[in-house]
């Protein structure tokens, strides 16, 4: 469809179908949108939520910065990691990209 007809009707009552057909083109519009854009990044944001509870202490994980290390203490809200013997840093569980584990069974 021509979008100036739709939208731009120079006469009103000229070329204008049902009423119903708009609100049915707008309401395919949004949930072609949902079910290509927003339920899939939802279900990716899950999965790396489930992924992020289900670690544990000695678990090797990648953080958001590429930062290879292993897990020594878990936090409500942070992790510590041991990214070398005696070199240890605190990260936010939210920049936890993947444990090791994951990565090479997805491969």
């Amino acid at each position: 469809m021509n979008l100036q007809l739709i939208f731009l009707q120079a006469e009103p009552g000229v070329g204008q179908g049902s009423p119903y057909s708009m609100i049915f083109m707008i309401v395919a519009f949004v949930a072609i949108f949902y079910f290509f854009m927003i339920r899939p990044q939802q279900k990716r944001q899950k999965d790396i939520q489930r992924s992020r509870d289900a670690m544990k202490i000695g678990d090797k994980v990648i953080v958001a910065g590429g930062i290879h290390g292993r897990i020594k203490e878990i936090a409500e809200t942070s992790m510590i990691i041991e990214i070398s013997e005696g070199v240890r840093i605190r990260v936010d569980k939210a920049s936890v990209f993947a444990s090791s584990e994951d990565l090479q069974g997805k491969q």
